[in-house]
C-alpha cells in the first residue's frame, strides 16, 4: 500500500489519527453525520490527488496531545479552512509547524504536559456554513446540568480569535431557560442540536462539548473532546442552612457548632447507609461568616443511596423542566433497601429509647450547670469537650424527633383537610398544659402581672424570677452562645412582656373530642393512633429543643470564664473577645503556645472583618471555595459578562489592546483585552484573571483560562475602558467584574 496515500478515518490506526481525528472517527462510528475527512500521519508527505478538484477543504491539527482527559491544547494549533486541493501541502506543513514557538512552549511550561508532540494533519471536505457553533452537555463552568449552546453567522473559527461575541443559549432539564432576542439560530436547529449533543454525551460517556457547522439544510459535527474538571466544581448552598444555623456565626462558635451538630448528621447518615467517609467539615463551610451546607457532600449521599446526582439541582431551588431527575432504583439501592426499611421502622417511634436517651441527657447537663470559677483551665477545657460529646447526642435527637412531629403532623393535617378541617384551629393534645415549655403562656402570665402591679412591684419581680427559672436559658438564637440568654437580660425579658400588653392571648383551639365528634365515630376512631403520635411528638419536640438549648448554653459560662481570665493575663482586652477566636486557639492560649499579642490581633482582624461583611447581601448558591467578600458597590459600576472559566480573583486591572502592551502585565494582574488570539499565549501564564470585550465558551481567552486555571470572563462592554491599576475582582462563575472591592483575608 501506499504509504503517502490518504486514509479515511476507518482506514486509519489509532496512533495515526491523532486525538482530533479519533474523536471524529468516534462521531461516525456512532452515526453522527462528520464531513469527509482524511488523514496524514506524522512525518508523511501527503498525496492529494485523489481529492476533488472542485472542491475546498479544511486542514485541521490531530496532534496526539489533543483532547485529552487533562490538557487538551484546544485553539494551540492552527487550523487553515478553504483551502483549494493545490495549497493543501502548504497548509498541512503551516498546521505541522504550529506545534512548536513561543506560544506553544509557554502553554506547555504552564501545564506541565511535556509529552513529545506527534502531529497528524486532517483534510476535510469544507461545508460551507451558514452558523457555526460549539454546544457544553453540562455547564463547564457550575457543573450543572445543562447544555450551553453558542453560535454565530459562518465560520467557526470567528469564535476563537477574531472578536466575535457569540449568541447564548442554556437549556435545563429539557426546558430553554436563556435564548438570544433575535436568534440567528431556527428553533428547530437548536433542538436537534441540543438532541444529538446530549445522545452523544450519552454514548460518550461523559460530558462533552462538540463542535457543528450548519449549512443551512444539513447539520455536520466536526468535533468531540470531554469537559474535564467539572466533578471537582464545589457547590454551596444556604437554602437550608439559613434556617438551621442563620445569620453570621462567630469563629468560636462556628468552631464549637460543625462538629457537634454535624457528627449528629453522620451519626443518622451512617445508620441509614452504612459506613461511609464524611467527616464533619465536610458538611458546611462558613462564607462572610454565614453557614453554607456543601451540597457536594450531600450528592455523595444521594449517590450511596442509589439517587441521581444531579437532583441536588432541585434543593439549590434551580427551575424545573420535563427531564428533570427522577428517582429510579438501581442496585445500589437494593443493596441499601433492607438497612434503609429497619432504619425506617427503627426511627419511626424512636420511644422508649428516646425518653432514655432525654432523661439521660437532663441528669448530665446539670453536671456541668453551676459555678465554674474553681476549676482549672484544664477542667474548663475538659468540661467543653464533654459537653461537646453531650451536645452531639442532643443534636441528633434534636434532628430526629423534628422530623417526626413534621411527619406525623403532616399526617393528621392532611386528613383533616380531607375532612374540611382547618387543622390550625384544632387542639390535637389531651392535655394543653404538658405543653409547659412554650414560653409565650408564661409570658402572657407575666405581662398579666406587670399590668396589674406594675414592672417594679415584687409580684413582678417575684414572677420574673419564676419565668427564668424555666425559659432563662433560652436566647435570640439557640444556635448561638455567643448571644446572652435570657437570664443574663432580665429587663428585657420585663419589656418584652410588658409589649405583649394582654393583646396577644392565643384564640383557644377546638378540642379534640369536639373535632372528634364532628368527624363522625368511624372516622375518629381511625385517627386516634395518629393524633396521639402526632400530640406525643409535638409534645417531645418542644422538650428536645428546650434540653438542646439549655444543654448547648452551658458553653457560654465555660468559654466566658476562660475569657474573663485571658484578659486578667493581659492575652485579651474583653472576655467577649474570646468568642472571636477558634476553639483549637483557645486550646492554645490555655497551653501558653500563643502570645497576647497574636491573640489580640487574631481577635481585631475577625472583628474587623465581621463587622465589614456584616450587611453584605449574600447569594443563595456559592461555587467554589475561593469565594471573596466584596464590599458593596453600586450597582452600576459592575461590569457584567459571560462566565467562561471558572475561578474568583482580586487584582490590579491592565488593560492590553496589542503586543506593545504585553510588558507592563505583571504577576497576578487582571489581563483587560478586546479579545486574544493563540499569539498571547505568554500573556496568560502571568494573568490571574482574564477579561474580554469579545467572546464565548470557544474563545482562544477562553479556553487557555480554563485550562491555566484562572478566572475569565467575555462579553464584556467597557473591559478596555477600565483605567490600568484599578483593583478588581473577577468572579469567573457569575461573571461578574467589580471595580475597588475591600480585600477579604482567607
Amino acid at each position: 500500500m501506499d504509504d503517502r496515500r490518504l486514509m479515511t478515518l476507518d482506514e486509519a490506526a489509532d496512533v495515526e489519527l491523532g486525538g482530533k481525528g479519533a474523536a471524529l472517527a468516534w462521531l461516525h462510528q456512532h452515526g453522527y453525520r462528520v464531513p469527509a475527512t482524511w488523514v496524514v500521519p506524522p512525518g508523511v508527505d501527503a498525496d492529494v490527488s485523489g481529492l476533488d478538484p472542485s472542491r475546498r477543504y479544511a486542514v485541521r491539527s490531530s496532534a496526539n496531545v489533543e483532547d485529552g482527559g487533562h490538557s487538551s491544547y484546544a485553539g494551540q494549533f492552527l487550523t487553515v479552512l478553504d483551502v483549494e486541493p493545490a495549497e493543501i501541502a502548504a497548509a498541512v506543513d503551516a498546521v505541522r509547524s504550529s506545534a512548536t514557538g513561543e506560544a506553544i512552549e509557554s502553554y506547555v511550561d504552564h501545564t506541565g504536559e511535556h509529552q513529545k508532540i506527534e502531529m497528524s494533519v486532517l483534510i476535510q471536505e469544507m461545508v460551507t456554513p451558514v452558523i457555526s457553533g460549539v454546544v457544553f452537555t453540562r455547564n463547564p463552568i457550575t457543573g450543572l446540568n445543562e447544555l450551553v449552546l453558542e453560535a454565530v453567522k459562518g465560520r467557526g473559527d470567528r469564535l476563537v480569535g477574531q472578536g466575535v461575541t457569540p449568541q447564548r443559549w442554556v437549556r435545563h432539564w429539557g426546558e430553554w431557560t436563556e435564548v438570544p432576542t433575535d436568534p440567528v439560530l431556527p428553533d428547530e436547529v437548536a433542538a436537534t442540536i441540543a438532541t444529538q449533543s446530549a445522545a452523544a454525551a450519552d454514548e460518550y460517556g461523559r460530558a462533552a462539548d462538540l463542535e457543528w457547522v450548519w449549512d443551512g439544510e444539513t447539520l455536520w459535527w466536526v468535533q468531540i473532546r470531554p469537559i474535564t474538571g467539572i466533578d471537582d466544581v464545589a457547590v454551596y448552598s444556604n437554602r437550608i442552612s439559613k434556617e438551621v444555623m442563620p445569620g453570621m456565626i462567630k469563629p468560636l462558635v462556628w468552631s464549637v457548632n460543625v462538629p457537634v451538630v454535624n457528627r449528629a448528621w453522620i451519626t443518622l447518615f451512617t445508620e441509614a447507609i452504612g459506613d461511609n467517609d464524611l467527616e464533619p467539615d465536610d458538611l458546611a463551610k462558613s462564607f462572610a461568616y454565614r453557614s453554607y451546607f456543601n451540597m457536594g457532600a450531600i450528592g455523595d449521599i444521594f449517590e450511596l443511596l442509589g439517587m441521581p446526582r444531579d437532583s441536588l439541582e432541585l434543593l439549590l431551588g434551580l427551575p424545573e423542566g420535563p427531564d428533570k431527575p427522577r428517582f429510579k432504583p438501581s442496585a445500589a439501592t437494593v443493596r441499601k433497601t433492607p438497612r434503609l426499611l429497619a432504619f425506617a421502622i427503627g426511627k419511626s417511634g424512636f420511644g422508649k429509647d428516646g425518653d432514655k436517651l432525654l432523661g439521660g441527657l437532663r441528669v448530665s447537663y446539670r453536671r456541668y450547670d453551676g459555678d465554674v470559677s474553681a476549676r482549672t483551665d484544664e477542667e474548663l477545657l475538659a468540661a467543653v469537650d464533654e459537653l461537646m460529646e453531650l451536645g452531639t447526642k442532643a443534636a441528633y435527637a434534636n434532628i430526629v424527633v423534628p422530623l417526626l412531629a413534621n411527619l406525623y403532623g403532616g399526617l393528621l393535617r392532611r386528613r383533616l383537610d380531607k375532612h374540611g378541617i382547618d387543622p390550625a384551629g384544632v387542639e390535637i393534645t389531651d392535655d394543653p398544659a404538658d405543653h409547659d415549655l412554650d414560653p409565650n403562656p408564661a409570658l402572657d402570665r407575666l405581662a398579666e402581672v406587670i399590668e396589674a402591679a406594675g414592672a417594679e412591684s415584687p409580684e413582678a419581680r417575684s414572677a420574673l424570677a419564676e419565668f427564668l427559672e424555666t425559659f432563662g436559658h433560652f436566647s435570640d438564637s439557640g444556635n448561638d452562645f455567643s448571644v446572652p440568654p435570657w437570664r443574663e437580660q432580665p429587663e428585657m425579658v420585663l419589656q418584652m412582656a410588658a409589649a405583649r400588653g394582654g393583646n396577644t392571648r392565643a384564640t383557644a383551639l377546638e378540642p379534640w373530642s369536639e373535632t372528634r365528634t364532628s368527624m363522625g365515630p368511624l372516622s375518629g376512631v381511625v385517627l386516634e393512633p395518629l393524633r396521639k403520635r402526632a400530640a406525643r411528638y409535638e409534645l417531645r419536640r418542644e422538650q428536645v429543643s428546650s434540653l438542646y438549648t439549655y444543654g448547648y448554653g452551658l458553653f457560654r459560662r465555660y468559654f466566658l470564664e476562660l475569657g474573663r481570665r485571658f484578659v486578667d493575663r493581659g492575652l485579651l482586652a474583653e472576655p467577649d473577645d474570646v468568642m472571636m477566636l477558634t476553639l483549637d486557639q483557645v486550646k492554645l492560649l490555655v497551653a501558653g503556645t500563643m502570645e497576647g499579642v497574636e491573640a489580640r490581633d487574631v481577635v481585631a482582624g475577625h472583628r474587623r472583618e465581621y463587622e465589614r461583611v456584616a450587611g453584605l447581601p449574600m447569594p443563595e448558591t456559592i461555587y467554589g471555595d475561593d469565594f471573596i467578600a466584596v464590599d458593596p458597590v453600586d450597582p452600576a459600576t459592575v461590569l457584567r459578562g459571560v462566565a467562561t472559566s471558572r475561578g474568583r480573583h482580586q487584582g490590579p486591572v491592565k488593560v492590553v489592546d496589542g503586543m506593545a502592551d504585553f510588558a507592563k502585565l505583571d504577576q497576578g494582574d487582571v489581563l483587560a483585552i478586546p479579545y486574544s488570539d493563540v499569539g498571547w499565549t505568554p500573556l496568560f501564564a502571568k494573568a490571574g484573571a482574564v477579561v474580554s470585550e469579545a467572546g464565548g465558551m470557544l474563545s482562544h481567552s477562553s479556553i487557555v483560562a480554563r485550562e491555566y486555571g484562572i478566572p475569565c470572563v467575555v462579553s464584556v462592554p467597557g473591559a478596555t475602558r477600565l483605567v490600568d491599576g484599578t483593583v478588581v475582582t473577577v468572579d469567573g462563575y457569575r461573571g461578574e467584574v467589580t471595580p475597588d472591592p475591600g480585600p477579604y483575608p482567607r
